[in-house]
């Protein structure tokens, strides 16, 4: 996923804590991801706050991943970043298959997968055990992860089909804390000390459900209906504060597809549908005091938080495809609308629950009905696809972030951010050869931008709270070209695959003041921090007949800014990772073997995994 154009993947530790940033976007989220969507296959990873938690997603079972990019996700709801879909896919090999699966390396790397798959005529399933540790690359920088993932597919009749998924994941991350420039360039990492001292760590233990019914009524019409639910509770200890949390989300999303020709010429596909998502959950933070000789006591608890947060998140959308076949023409015309309203109880806020706590920060939130249209013309020449697109887009503040928890009081101020981007690109075979290749030009205006910012605590110390931070521009080009050789006669090679993409990004603040240290600054025109102006990704792989292979992959970042006013930057690197292996499958395909040897990062590169 990190190799595509347009997309980043960074990390908090050797495998967890994954942020997911398209084309910039959510590149100053500190945890989790907000302002994409994310599904497993049509059952939302993604809550009805609009945040995506990975650490508990089992991707070693992902057959293959979709991405759309910017705000062009109408069929989607809510979204400026984008949207990513894992796909799972059961076998097609009927009867009964076992696969094992054992991965060992540095920091006592363990990895291993156990899949029992079960094929009959009208069904398909699986069943995969997972389980992921290591002692990480930093320090308390350990992970544990467990999965248990079933998915079936169900054939009831020619008209109907049902799929199931199940998983439950538990796991554990522990948190290094950040560290200064000057140990991060001289190779030095002893950690965050205040992390370290209080072993910071966040344990999460999820399930996840979904059933989707797909019923064709006609030929020509028919529905994909899924209802889901997830349920998720994690303890997170950090430098200052020890957190509880529970959240489950459920919710439905139901889809029809009406298809027919208007005339010989003109063919009509027509989407319309709804995804609805309810969470509620409860959230303990409490503060520790500080004490360095007992460092896990808490201060009393009157300034600390117990809440109970019900979030309603609704869409409806309307997607229009009409295919011009004598002219290769297709125009899309799509709208959704989205909704999204919160509302916190105060759970310490009692009466007399607390002696002398009079405050009650229980508060209400509804945000105005957004309307995002998208538009598009798509023009097929001999092997070329035209296609130029207008979306729209937006992100509503989370009940999180519509609340300032250092400072006891609601952010009353925010306002939903609205994204306009414009597209242009060209995809397709390359003068009648086997490279195929992408381009895209995109210019994308965010407007009330919520931003992340930190401030200076009366109290001591410093907190952060987001805030409409005024407009952002966001333009760029995105170029990729492929090639895929294969030689069937050849005893040493039988296929040679290989990619190059680059991605360059000119993203502006265009109207962006607030006030840092009591002193009101204007950063526009400056640079958006934590996005590289530059990255790209080559790739080339190699496979002989014989079953031996080699993949390789380097990829690129250029500096980013760490700081809005562009004083501060983080040198850029380049990452070469690379796969050595072996593999061979019995003639009646019942047993296969794969040996392999496998480097990240083999010239040493010093590189963050996570730039705040």
């Amino acid at each position: 996923l990190g190799v595509m154009a347009g997309v980043q993947v960074d990390k908090r530790t050797q495998v967890g804590g994954q942020r997911i940033v398209i084309r910039g976007y959510g590149n100053d989220q500190k945890f989790n991801n907000w302002g994409i969507k994310a599904y497993y296959n049509q059952v939302p990873l993604t809550n009805a706050e609009g945040v995506t938690l990975l650490d508990d997603v089992d991707f070693s079972v992902v057959d293959n991943i979709e991405v759309v990019k910017g705000p062009a996700s109408t069929m989607y709801g809510a979204g400026v970043g984008g949207v990513v879909r894992f796909y799972l896919k059961t076998s097609d090999e009927k009867g009964i298959s076992l696969t094992q699966n054992t991965t060992t390396g540095s920091f006592n790397l363990l990895q291993t997968n156990t899949r029992l798959d079960y094929v009959t005529d009208n069904s398909s399933m699986f069943v995969n055990f997972g389980h992921l540790q290591s002692d990480g690359y930093r320090p308390n920088g350990q992970s544990l992860k467990n999965f248990i993932t079933y998915k079936g597919d169900f054939k009831f009749t020619d008209r109907q089909t049902v799929n199931v998924f199940l998983s439950h994941n538990y796991s554990h991350e522990g948190i290094s804390g950040q560290i200064p420039y000057s140990y991060y360039y001289a190779n030095n990492d002893p950690g965050n000390n205040a992390y370290i001292r209080n072993n910071a760590h966040l344990n999460m233990q999820s399930s996840r459900f979904g059933v989707t019914n797909n019923y064709n009524f006609t030929n020509t019409f028919k529905n994909s209906t899924v209802l889901f639910y997830s349920g998720t509770e994690s303890e997170r200890v950090v430098a200052g504060a020890s957190e509880q949390f529970s959240s489950p989300n459920y919710g439905l999303r139901s889809v029809f597809t009406k298809s027919n020709d208007i005339s010989n010429a003109i063919e009509n596909v027509l989407d319309f549908g709804t995804e609805i998502q309810q969470c509620k959950s409860l959230i303990s933070n409490f503060r520790f005091t500080g004490d360095l000789n007992n460092p896990f006591t808490v201060s009393p608890i009157a300034p600390g938080n117990y809440y109970k947060y019900t979030t309603n998140q609704q869409s409806v959308f309307i997607h229009d495809r009409i295919n011009f076949k004598d002219l290769d023409l297709s125009l899309i015309i799509g709208l959704s609308a989205n909704k999204i309203d919160y509302d916190r109880v105060d759970l310490l806020a009692l009466p007399g629950l607390i002696i002398g706590n009079t405050k009650n920060t229980s508060f209400s939130k509804s945000f105005t009905t957004s309307y995002n249209p998208h538009f598009a013309i798509q023009k097929t020449y001999k092997d070329q696809i035209f296609n130029l697109s207008y979306s729209e887009g937006y992100n509503a503040p989370t009940a999180a972030t519509s609340f300032i928890a250092a400072l006891n009081k609601t952010n009353d101020d925010l306002v939903a951010e609205k994204a306009k981007m414009i597209e242009f690109s060209v995809q397709g075979l390359l003068f009648n050869t086997r490279f195929d290749y992408q381009v895209s030009l995109f210019n994308m205006n965010i407007d009330n931008k919520l931003t992340q910012l930190s401030a200076l605590n009366p109290a001591g110390g410093n907190y952060t709270y987001t805030a409409n931070t005024g407009n952002q521009l966001n333009s760029g080009l995105e170029a990729s070209i492929g090639y895929v050789h294969e030689m069937k006669s050849n005893p040493i090679l039988s296929k040679v695959t290989s990619f190059v993409n680059f991605s360059y990004f000119d993203f502006k603040y265009t109207d962006f003041s607030t006030r840092v240290g009591g002193v009101l600054s204007d950063f526009s025109n400056k640079t958006v921090v934590g996005v590289p102006k530059q990255k790209y990704s080559v790739g080339l792989d190699f496979q002989s007949p014989k079953g031996v292979y080699m993949n390789t992959t380097f990829n690129y970042l250029s500096e980013v800014f760490s700081d809005f006013a562009n004083s501060n930057s983080v040198n850029g690197y380049g990452l070469l990772n690379a796969k050595l292996g072996y593999k061979i499958t019995t003639k009646n395909k019942k047993i296969s073997l794969d040996l392999f040897v496998a480097g990240n990062n083999l010239t040493n590169q010093t590189n963050y995994t996570f730039l705040l």
